[in-house]
């Protein structure tokens, strides 16, 4: 029987979180299924049409709201993304370094140095209001 070849087939149910014989997960649940891996959460739905939730978005799906001015002149909160979305649909955004400055951030072992930055965002034909 010396000769016999050694078995390949792994037993589990011995610990160190091996497979068992039922087919159970040991440890940690999986988060999320199987079959969606790969895909992530976010704007999956955006082929759909906007149905509004808040209050401001149903004025602002109504046209009764028009520029993004009203909405921050009034201080209203934006809670749905598909209200910037409507507003800079066809515009371009322009993005500008304005500043990097080094700033010092005291630990328990010391000083540490961090590089900040100040970033500006804007439209690049805006309309004046008068």
């Amino acid at each position: 029987m010396a000769d016999a070849a050694p078995s390949t087939e792994r037993r589990g149910g011995a610990g160190f979180g091996g497979p068992r014989r039922d087919g159970e997960r040991r440890g940690r649940p999986m988060h999320g299924k199987k079959d969606q891996k790969g895909k992530k959460p976010g704007r999956q739905e955006e082929e759909k049409e906007w149905v509004p939730v808040t209050k401001l978005g149903r004025l602002v799906k109504d046209n009764k709201i028009a520029d993004l001015h009203d909405i921050y002149y009034h201080a209203l909160p934006i809670k749905e993304y598909q209200i910037v979305d409507k507003f800079l649909s066809g515009e371009t955004l322009k993005d500008e370094v304005m500043k990097i400055m080094p700033v010092q951030k005291q630990t328990a072992a010391g000083q540490r140095t961090e590089v900040q930055g100040l970033r500006r965002h804007w439209r690049s034909c805006r309309p004046r209001r008068s």
